[in-house]
């Protein structure tokens, strides 16, 4: 009897002091919560205007860095890099599983441009 009263006390005091440290940690967490809400970067076109995303269209004649953003390659990757991109990159823009025309001859333009 004795003990299941000791452990009663001890539960109460763990809860009474859960519940002091929820109390007091309460309005330092909202200032925080809108601190950080507030200095959050905003969603605007400077913000994407670095983004790793090639921004430019075509050059009329490919060049090898042309090629190799094409292909999500450095512009010295060796040719088995090359095929393996290209065969990956194929393997999804294909017109015949429903892919452009146009990005499979840029695809293939690209690997010719490479392999040279």
């Amino acid at each position: 009897m004795a003990s299941s009263m000791i452990l009663a006390g001890l539960g109460l005091a763990t809860v009474g002091f859960g519940a002091r440290f929820v109390i007091r940690t309460i309005p330092a967490l909202g200032k925080k919560m809108a601190d950080t809400v507030y200095n959050a970067p905003k969603l605007d076109s400077k913000m994407f205007a670095s983004s790793k995303y090639y921004k430019g269209g075509f050059e009329p004649k490919m060049t090898k860095r042309e090629a190799a953003l094409i292909l999500n390659v450095s512009p010295n990757a060796n040719q088995q890099k090359v095929r393996a991109a290209y065969k990956r990159m194929m393997l999804t823009n294909h017109p015949d599983r429903g892919g452009s025309p146009f990005i499979s001859s840029k695809l293939s333009e690209a690997k010719d441009v490479l392999d040279k």
